[in-house]
């Protein structure tokens, strides 16, 4: 019987790995790679396909931009109530009132009406132009060309090699190895709903979901672009999104050892030791050809990953225009995050930068927005530019998006909790962020 099952292992194996197969698993992921990673100069301007993709759309619709803008809006007010769940929670329904605000804040930003203090530069116009009609476009756009990084087997690939240290490194199995990835290049909200399932099942236990919540579900490298360009990082894009990522995965292994996190439930229904049969390296290699052997034809999986990207797109464009606008007028007119900043200053101030108050004090507004920092430094010098950057998709937990998908979920993580989880990440960020703009600054030549 072992001998059987050899021989017929070894068939499937056989018949996985044909050319046709392996040109599946390799050709969409290095196209992918090209277009998110691969600066290429095209009219003296120096950046990323995806980049020079988005600026060419935008380039093509003129001042009809803005009307997209406000028809995925439009949308994203009238999705919860056509779906019907717009009341199903007290969330929900905060968020639709928040949504219909949106509506609002945007036709102010279309066509002028409306208090003189929300049209200063620094106010509407800013945030409609800045942030909401660049996200309009780059969350669909690159939507299409996601579909060639996480849809033939490159993750699961990834996934396998890094079973080792998971455990070790983050306390968490395996298998979110995968989770853990395609939530950093995909989108927080699909890692929460792949969380949210698996623990569902008992293949997480409460703790472990907690972490991969409030760890790995961070904004995706599209919105990092958009933070980018927002911060005139372009540039040095490559160091910034390698250096986030490896930031953002160093605090999390800080914070699963502390409370919150460290004190949460750990016992799971399912409890087996996770094994990799074989070598890992040709287990990853049959891992990544099977699911590209099972993948869907480009033409599905780019018309799916569009569907969610525009329903993504339409779901959070009308929350950031009203908690964004909230969360300036905020920074602007009170003294809240000057407060909350100065909690955050002294892991700043050891770095002697020059703009470390205004960096804590928008890095604390990161908790409405994770916009937010971005926006309010994007006139600072580079080290103070690039921390924000960091900090912004590092911070993981905001109030516009990210923390309402986590108690949308079943993982027992309250408001209180996840305060406290953002604000010990928000600290370890900008202390390891600061060196990092400078080393960033340092290798750029600058």
């Amino acid at each position: 019987m072992p001998d059987q099952h050899t021989a017929a292992d070894g068939r499937r194996s056989k018949a996985v790995a044909r050319p046709a197969t392996v040109l599946k698993l390799f050709l969409p992921s290095a196209l992918g790679i090209l277009i998110f990673f691969v600066p290429v100069t095209i009219a003296g301007n120096t950046t990323i396909l995806l980049d020079h993709m988005v600026t060419g759309a935008r380039t093509l619709l003129g001042d009809l931009s803005g009307f997209y803008a406000l028809a995925l809006i439009v949308a994203g007010a009238a999705y919860p109530l056509i779906k019907g769940y717009w009341n199903r929670s007290l969330t929900e329904r905060i968020f639709s009132v928040l949504k219909i605000a949106g509506v609002a804040a945007a036709l102010m930003a279309m066509t002028g009406w409306g208090p003189g203090f929300l049209h200063e530069p620094d106010m509407l116009p800013f945030l409609f132009e800045r942030l909401v009609i660049p996200v309009g476009l780059i969350v669909p756009i690159g939507a299409v060309f996601l579909a060639l990084l996480i849809s033939y087997g490159l993750l699961e690939l990834i996934g396998v090699l890094l079973q080792p240290i998971m455990r070790p490194v983050w306390r968490t199995p395996g298998r979110s190895a995968i989770d853990a990835v395609a939530s950093f290049v995909g989108s927080y909200s699909i890692g929460l709903l792949i969380t949210n399932r698996v623990y569902q099942a008992g293949q997480y236990s409460a703790r472990e979901a907690a972490i991969i919540a409030t760890g790995f579900s961070t904004v995706s490298a599209t919105f990092m672009i958009i933070v980018a360009r927002t911060l005139d990082l372009m540039s040095v894009w490559n160091l910034y999104f390698w250096l986030t990522l490896a930031i953002t995965f160093i605090v999390t292994a800080v914070t699963v050892r502390l409370p919150p996190l460290s004190r949460m439930d750990d016992s799971k229904p399912d409890g087996e030791p996770e094994a990799v049969p074989g070598k890992r390296l040709a287990t990853a290699w049959r891992t990544g050809l099977e699911v590209a052997e099972r993948a869907p034809g480009l033409h599905r999986s780019v018309a799916l990953n569009v569907r969610e990207g525009l329903v993504m797109a339409i779901s959070i464009l009308p929350s950031i225009m009203s908690v964004g606008l909230l969360g300036l007028l905020l920074a602007k007119y009170t003294p809240l995050f000057e407060w909350l900043g100065w909690l955050f200053y002294p892991f700043v101030a050891i770095w002697g930068l020059e703009d470390g108050a205004a960096l804590a004090q928008a890095s604390a507004a990161g908790l409405a927005e994770m916009f937010l920092p971005a926006l309010l430094m994007a006139e600072a010098e580079f080290v103070a530019r690039f921390a924000a950057g960091v900090v912004s998709v590092s911070g993981v937990l905001f109030f516009s998006a990210s923390i309402p998908c986590i108690l949308s979920t079943s993982i027992p993580l309250s408001v209180a909790r996840i305060v406290a989880v953002w604000f010990m990440r928000v600290a370890l960020s900008l202390l390891l962020a600061v060196p990092a703009g400078y080393l960033a600054l340092a290798l750029s030549g600058g």
